[in-house]
C-alpha cells in the first residue's frame, strides 16, 4: 500500500483510497485485522491523526470496523448488502434533496432499472411477494389514508416488487431508487395525485406479475412513469405560478 506524496490529494483520503483497494485485490481478507496506527503511520510516513481520518473514512463505508481491547483493533469488515442498503439510501437521498439530480433524470433512472426486474420478478415472485403487494393494493384504496401513509404504502409496493425478482444485486442498486428517490418524488407530486389512477396501475401490475406477464409489468411501469412525469410538471408549473 502505497500514496504519492507529490499528490495534492489529502493524505488521509489517499490512504483510505490505498487501503481500499486491498481490500478490493484481496490483499487484505475479510474479519483480517489491519496494521495498528502506529504501524500505518510508519509505513505511509504521517501523522497519527491523519491515519486516524483515514480509519474513519473507511469505517464510514462499512469497509471496516474497530474493536476495542487487548485483541482490538481495525479489522476489514463482512459487508452483506444488507448493510450497504443503508449508504445507498443516504447517498441518492442527498443527490436529489441538494438538486445533484434533477426529478427528470432521476425519475427516468428509477423506473428504466424498475423495469429491468419485471422478468426476473414476474417468473421468480413468490406468494409472500404478490401477497404484500395485494395488502398494500388494499390499504391504499382506503377513503381515509393520510398522504403520509399512501406514500408509505407506495414505497412498500415498489419494494416488494423489485425484491419478488428475487437478485440480491439489483435489491441493492434499486434502494436508493425506491427506499429515497421513490419517497422524494412522492413529496412534489402528492399533491397532484389521483390516487384511484395509482391503485389502478398497481393492481395492473401485481395482477400481471401473478399471471407471469412480464411485459404488461413493464407496461404498467410505464404508465406509472408517465403519470409520474405529468404529476411533477403541473407540480412545479403551480409552485412557480406561486412564486411570481
Amino acid at each position: 500500500m502505497k500514496i504519492d506524496p507529490n499528490s495534492s490529494a489529502d493524505l488521509s483520503v489517499q490512504i483510505a483510497s490505498a487501503i481500499k483497494d486491498a481490500i478490493i485485490a484481496g490483499d487484505l481478507i475479510v474479519d483480517e485485522r489491519l496494521p495498528s496506527e502506529t504501524e500505518l503511520t510508519e509505513q505511509f510516513e504521517v501523522s497519527r491523526s491523519t491515519v486516524r481520518e483515514a480509519l474513519k473514512r473507511l469505517a464510514a463505508q462499512s469497509l471496516i470496523r474497530t474493536q476495542r481491547g487487548a485483541t482490538g483493533g481495525a479489522f476489514v469488515n463482512r459487508l452483506s448488502y444488507e448493510d450497504a442498503y443503508a449508504q445507498q439510501i443516504t447517498t441518492a437521498t442527498l443527490l436529489l434533496s441538494m438538486n445533484a439530480v434533477s426529478f427528470d433524470t432521476a425519475c427516468e433512472a428509477r423506473y428504466a432499472l424498475e423495469r429491468a426486474c419485471a422478468p426476473l420478478a414476474a417468473t421468480r415472485r413468490d406468494a409472500d411477494h404478490l401477497a404484500t403487494m395485494r395488502a398494500e393494493v388494499f390499504r391504499q384504496n382506503q377513503p381515509g389514508l393520510s398522504d403520509e401513509a399512501f406514500c408509505a404504502s407506495d414505497v412498500a409496493f415498489h419494494r416488494a416488487l423489485v425484491d419478488s425478482a428475487a437478485n440480491p444485486v439489483l435489491s441493492y442498486q434499486l434502494a436508493g431508487a425506491v427506499e429515497a428517490m421513490q419517497p422524494l418524488m412522492n413529496m412534489i407530486t402528492f399533491t397532484e395525485r389521483d390516487r384511484a389512477r395509482i391503485v389502478e396501475l398497481h393492481t395492473m401490475i401485481v395482477d400481471a406479475l401473478d399471471q407471469g406477464d412480464a411485459e404488461a409489468v413493464t407496461t404498467g411501469l410505464t404508465e406509472l412513469e408517465e403519470e409520474t412525469r405529468k404529476l411533477s410538471q403541473n407540480a412545479f408549473e403551480k409552485r412557480a405560478a406561486q412564486q411570481r
